[in-house]
């Protein structure tokens, strides 16, 4: 049987399990557009093409599974790069459909042609550098081939996005049905869950880790989003409860184990309070990594100090993180949770005797934090409130990170999301907002007011589509990271960092949702006993001194 490509574009999406797609339409993409209509797959029109690509990118995070987007030519797709630059570095699954001029015109100046002849954009080299696979489909003969690699990737361990462009000609024209027939729609194995590289030639090497972890006085875990994406939390818990071992987390990996355990050191990194930091420097004796990348920002500039006289492990799914950034004694390719629970097993086996760890750091408590009169106290009440009020269940997408990173604790219940992958401002509202699609619960995407007026616009798709939401805006008139390096690093040569915000209590009201202003202790007293975060959308701003900087200092 015979049906139109554009029909069994959306077929092969349905047999991906894609289950929403965040887009724009527009004339060059409306054959796909119309076949949507009679689809199970969810169409959900964003305000902008950028949002869409962070709302496919949140769906993702949330769920697991794979997220999509959908535009048209020229602008449409243009539109998504920083979007898909996010997906590539965080190795997200996500399918990106665009719209192209037909193929007859390629060359001869086509309204938002991006075909790359003629001097017209060339939109394949634009995205080549930030997806795994792209496609400019001009023919039919090969469309099983290209869906076939698209799955593939997409259904990899080792994922990241895939963009497939479709002429307006060709979303037209006949194919037969059973094309994908031809494809596996079934996850493909996940690279490494061998142990195929280990130092010293041992054949079982998580014998190996086994014997150093017994052996060792004081271990630590440096816990990465590896241990996430293998699903290896309940066994790293497991680990560090049964064996006193303290685990620290790269920014990504908050919640790995519950913070609020008295083995939980908090994140390692440069914008952190320090306390892991210390305690891996001063204590630990065997230092273990778990699918932890050792980037700038976990490694404090990849600081020597960190690893000097200690015993180095490193486990990883990936094999191109193995000793990539320094030599370790033990590196181990395989699966994390697997070898994690081999690891506990052979531990038990022999009767290994659990570590009574000592010079643990103090934590801080919620009484420490209501006495403390400091320049952020507003904030740090507000993250403290937050893990008491909920303690599963919680979405939180981040894109201020440093507050959070200091004074949010994470409980193994809730799902803690920090802008990684390239960065980028204007990212925690739109993919909440996907998240969202993907799962209940409360959501809360928090950002500061710079990155807000990048992306507010899409509180309209949350209102359009009922999405309960938190938008927390940190309100200090300014762009704070660029304003404390202008004052650290630049003698105070303030420039383009200062702004005039918006009444944001009018502009709630424009949306239709509801809005708080939090100046005092009482707002928030007011905001966790009355508010309604959980069914709502709500507008929270928190209100900053623009010269209150975090105390780091940043190099550039």
């Amino acid at each position: 049987m015979k049906i139109a490509v554009s029909e069994l574009i959306v077929r092969f999406m349905e047999r991906l399990g894609v289950e929403v797609i965040f887009g724009m339409p527009g004339a060059h993409i409306l054959p796909v557009y119309d076949r949507l209509v009679d689809s199970k797959i969810r169409s959900v029109l964003a305000k902008h093409e950028q949002g869409a690509a962070f709302m496919a990118g949140g769906y993702a995070r949330a769920s697991g599974r794979i997220g999509a987007c959908i535009t048209t030519a020229g602008p449409g797709a243009t539109n998504l790069v920083t979007g898909i630059a996010n997906a590539y570095a965080d190795r997200q699954p996500i399918l990106i459909i665009t719209g192209e001029t037909s193929t007859y015109i390629f060359g001869k100046g086509g309204l938002q042609e991006s075909s790359g002849e003629g001097g017209a954009i060339d939109q394949a080299a634009l995205f080549k550098g930030i997806t795994r696979y792209h496609k400019i489909v001009e023919r039919t003969d090969y469309l099983g081939q290209v869906l076939k690699q698209a799955a593939k990737i997409l259904l990899s361990a080792d994922s990241g996005p895939v963009l497939l462009s479709l002429p307006y000609n060709v979303q037209k024209e006949m194919v037969e049905a059973d094309i994908l027939d031809g494809i596996a729609f079934t996850a493909g194995h996940a690279a490494g869950h061998g142990t195929g590289h280990a130092a010293r030639g041992r054949p079982r090497p998580a014998d190996e880790l086994a014997r150093l972890l017994a052996a060792s006085r004081r271990p630590v875990i440096v816990a990465g989003h590896g241990c996430i994406k293998s699903g290896a939390q309940a066994v790293v818990a497991q680990l560090s409860e049964r064996y006193g071992i303290p685990v620290t987390t790269s920014l990504k990996a908050k919640g790995v184990i519950g913070e609020e355990s008295p083995l939980a050191l908090g994140c390692l990194g440069v914008t952190s309070d320090g306390q892991a930091y210390r305690y891996v420097v001063d204590h630990a004796d065997l230092v273990i990594f778990l699918g932890a990348g050792f980037n700038e920002r976990t490694s404090y500039l990849w600081d020597a100090r960190l690893l000097a006289g200690k015993t180095v492990v490193q486990v990883d799914t990936d094999p191109a993180q193995l000793e990539k950034v320094f030599t370790a004694d033990l590196a181990i390719h395989g699966d994390i949770h697997e070898v994690l629970a081999d690891v506990v097993a052979t531990l038990e086996r022999e009767g290994a005797a659990p570590k009574a760890p000592d010079r643990l750091p103090r934590r801080e408590t919620a009484s420490d934090t209501a006495a403390r009169p400091e320049k952020f106290h507003l904030i740090q009440s507000f993250f403290v409130r937050l893990a008491e009020r909920f303690a599963r269940d919680a979405m939180i997408f981040d894109d201020n990170i440093i507050f959070a990173q200091n004074f949010f604790k994470v409980s193994a219940g809730n799902r803690y999301f920090p802008n990684s992958g390239v960065s980028s401002l204007g990212h925690a509202i739109p993919a909440a907002i996907g998240a969202r699609f993907a799962s209940s619960g409360p959501t809360f995407a928090i950002l500061g007011d710079g990155g807000f007026q990048m992306c507010c616009m899409e509180i309209m798709t949350a209102v359009n589509y009922r999405i309960p939401l938190n938008v927390v805006v940190i309100n200090n008139g300014t762009l704070g990271l660029i304003r404390k390096n202008q004052f650290q690093l630049y003698g105070e040569r303030f420039i383009d960092c200062d702004f005039v915000n918006p009444d944001f209590g009018l502009l709630a009201r424009s949306f239709g949702i509801e809005h708080r202003r939090i100046a005092a202790e009482a707002d928030l007293d007011d905001l966790f006993a009355h508010a309604d975060l959980e069914g709502a959308i709500n507008l929270i701003e928190i209100m900053l001194d623009k010269n209150a900087f975090p105390s780091y200092l940043a190099d550039r």
